[in-house]
């Protein structure tokens, strides 16, 4: 049967366990933390005993059937977990599968945990078997729409309490790091257990772990200090941090900067445009100069240029992809070092 995660605690504390569980899905943080909540409910049941097997290349999945069908001879009953990376599951693999899921050991719990699953694996015959014998929990990603909704659930399970434009600074400023978003909660709660936390001191804490990040050089850019990109810049590279994660983040902003500059164009009064949008106040000033440095028509063509950097750093076009985004960045600004031909 299908369990969602929110619903996987109430399962567990119902009663046996399943004999199969298998999480799989977009976010490793809430697929491990689903697992856990399975480890603990194994170890409470006397499932002491616990195998992991990594799923790789040439992997010999009668391991498997050895495992499940041998006595342990430290335990009565055990776990056996199976690290199954994203549609990796060979001819070999899908045969062993099918077959456990059909006849499961009576002293065994399989854990098995995978990166997303395609719709073709959903529909497959050992899919279908492990599904019918016990329990699968799909993992979603969770989305700039829904994050603010995990991020105060979140909060309530830590005791904390934050107003409004501070989760709305761990929205922006973490979107699509859960996992970074969770570390940031943590430590939230344990520097300020019975606060009520503004987005002044979410943001110095947040900053403390990446001083020169990424969505300051977006802010930088916004404000049209290029002096100030450049620093970040040069941080950026000089801590490491890969591209991919500066594109992911400038397209999140690029992206809502063009459907304000589209609402604006259209009429929407900016002040009402920048609350449908949830920009917090002290972005306010410098997104308002942003959208009145650069038409629509502007915010589309930085989008497809970004699109352009996405493709060098994928190695799917020749480029710096480093340089590049300098060149996005001042160009944002207003202090762009190729001005007219990306407009031809």
């Amino acid at each position: 049967m299908r369990v969602k995660l929110e619903q996987l605690a109430a399962h567990l504390e119902r009663g046996t366990l399943a004999p199969v569980y298998l999480l799989f899905g977009d976010e490793p943080l809430l697929i491990e933390e689903g697992a856990d909540l399975i480890r603990s409910r194994a170890q409470s049941q006397g499932f002491y005993e616990r195998e992991v097997m990594h799923i790789e290349r040439g992997f010999d999945w009668a391991q498997l059937q050895w495992a499940t069908k041998g006595l342990s001879l430290f335990a009565a009953r055990r776990l056996i977990e199976l690290r199954l990376p994203k549609n990796a599951v060979s001819e070999a693999g899908t045969k062993v599968l099918r077959t456990y899921g059909e006849n499961p050991s009576p002293d065994t719990l399989l854990l098995i945990i995978s990166d997303k699953l395609e719709r073709r694996h959903q529909v497959s015959r050992w899919f279908s078997a492990l599904e019918q014998t016990g329990v699968v929990v799909q993992i979603f990603k969770v989305d700039i729409s829904s994050l603010s909704r995990w991020i105060e659930h979140r909060l309530r399970s830590r005791s904390l309490s934050l107003t409004q434009e501070a989760v709305a600074v761990l929205v922006e400023r973490l979107e699509g790091n859960l996992l970074a978003c969770a570390q940031e909660i943590d430590r939230l709660a344990l520097l300020f257990p019975k606060e009520t936390i503004d987005a002044s001191r979410v943001e110095e804490i947040v900053a403390d772990n990446a001083r020169y990040d990424v969505f300051r050089l977006m802010e930088s850019a916004l404000a049209g200090d290029v002096v100030q990109i450049a620093r970040i810049w040069r941080g950026l590279q000089a801590e490491g941090v890969e591209p991919v994660i500066v594109v992911g983040a400038l397209a999140w902003e690029l992206r809502r900067l063009a459907r304000m500059a589209r609402a604006c164009a259209q009429g929407k009064p900016v002040d009402q445009t920048l609350r449908e949008q949830r920009v917090w106040e002290r972005r306010k000033i410098m997104t308002k100069k942003a959208l009145s440095r650069h038409s629509v028509h502007r915010w589309l063509l930085f989008l497809q240029q970004l699109g352009k950097i996405d493709c060098m750093v994928k190695g799917a076009v020749r480029g710096r992809p480093w340089e590049a985004i300098l060149q996005l960045c001042l160009a944002i600004a207003g202090a762009e070092l190729f001005p007219p031909s990306l407009e031809n």
